[in-house]
């Protein structure tokens, strides 16, 4: 062992190396666990409310991470390739009638990273709240207010993004492709 690996700075850096490593690997152990994910999610998030509701402040907060939250909600909603652009550059590109291939959806921001950025947030503006200097005196009706328009409005647009471009961003209610009634009407026709 020479004098470099005894150093305070690299028994740092393996430390920081192996908290990380660590950490990566809780992470991709949660993956396919979707539900207890996202109700750990729903726990953080209704610590963070109560911590806000009994300080009575740091609304300013609350209101960047709302913001925030809407902002991975589009990036949720919305197709990797935007139809818009690719309408533009090469003519319609999403199926446009039942004869059309069959292409799945394809978030801009997959289901994974859209329930870390939102449970991290939550995490940081929790921590926020422990410091006075972000909790700016303000008037929070008009900051719910101006959000719940600012919503409104996002989601009216994103609406009719997903109308216009016949896009469902969600499986459920979706037609399935799995081969079970090709392989039920296969045996159908060698019965007769």
């Amino acid at each position: 062992m020479n004098a470099e690996d005894a150093s305070p700075a690299a028994a740092i850096t393996r430390w920081k190396f192996e908290v990380s490593r660590r950490y990566r690997h809780i992470l991709d152990k949660s993956t396919p666990h979707v539900g207890q994910r996202w109700l750990g999610c729903l726990v953080v998030a209704m610590v963070y409310v109560l911590r806000v509701y009994m300080v009575q402040g740091f609304y300013v907060v609350s209101y960047a991470l709302g913001i925030y939250i809407l902002n991975l909600l589009i990036g949720f909603l919305s197709p990797q390739v935007d139809p818009e652009i690719l309408d533009a550059d090469h003519g319609p590109s999403l199926p446009t009638s039942g004869s059309d291939e069959f292409r799945p959806f394809v978030r801009r921001l997959p289901e994974f990273k859209f329930w870390y950025s939102i449970t991290k947030a939550f995490c940081i503006s929790f921590v926020m709240t422990f410091f006075s200097a972000f909790d700016v005196p303000v008037f929070w009706p008009i900051l719910l207010f101006y959000w719940v328009v600012l919503f409104t409005l996002t989601m009216r647009r994103q609406i009719a993004h997903m109308i216009k471009y016949k896009y469902v961003p969600f499986s459920f209610g979706k037609q399935r492709y799995d081969g079970k009634r090709a392989s039920a009407e296969s045996t159908r026709l060698s019965e007769d």
